[in-house]
């Protein structure tokens, strides 16, 4: 197996136990909510998530891939209400006012509108926490090198998942559902 091939699987792996325990929750329902769109900004946003968050792995290991799901909630939101604004968004738009150390409280509160005492910005709080240590969790348990380069792309691997668990939680807060499509008068199987 090489290199590609191992990182797809520990995504792919890391994802469908991130959707599990969201589903354990009650924060999803079915098949996870998704856009190409949003996917596509994180791949112009994630060198500069990516360079603050390395930062932070060592003292604060689930803060490091946590903030990423709160970036995914952010582009998820403004995918739904203003897209034009949201796609050409600058990553250091989604800083709070201590610049990456309060970006979760500053998207939950000033771009998803939802008061930071409130139930439900503690329920978003608590299930991105869970995810976070879960990813922590099952990267630590592929026992790779700390500081390696295959350490680093781990990172940035279970860092997209939970931008995607991130985008996805609040594409289900929106309404947003998705379903396997069938086509009109297409005979059953």
């Amino acid at each position: 197996m090489d290199n590609t091939e191992y990182l797809d699987n520990f995504e792919l792996g890391l994802l469908e136990k991130l959707g599990g325990l969201c589903r354990s929750y009650n924060h999803l329902e079915g098949i996870f909510p998704s856009s190409e769109d949003i996917d596509e900004v994180w791949r112009k946003l994630a060198p500069e998530y990516l360079a603050d968050a390395i930062e932070q792995v060592r003292d604060y290991p689930t803060v490091s891939v946590a903030w990423a799901a709160y970036m995914g909630m952010a582009i998820a939101h403004g995918w739904d209400s203003d897209w034009q604004a949201t796609a050409s968004m600058e990553y250091r738009s989604l800083y709070g006012p201590r610049g990456f150390d309060d970006m979760d409280e500053h998207i939950v509160c000033d771009l998803l509108g939802i008061a930071l005492d409130s139930d439900k910005a503690h329920e978003i709080e608590d299930m991105v926490r869970r995810c976070a240590e879960l990813t922590i969790d099952l990267i630590r348990h592929e026992e790779v090198e700390p500081q390696s380069p295959m350490a680093y792309h781990i990172f940035v691997r279970a860092s997209r998942a939970m931008y995607r668990v991130g985008a996805a939680l609040e594409l289900e807060r929106l309404g947003y559902k998705m379903q396997p499509m069938g086509f009109p008068g297409a005979m059953p199987s």
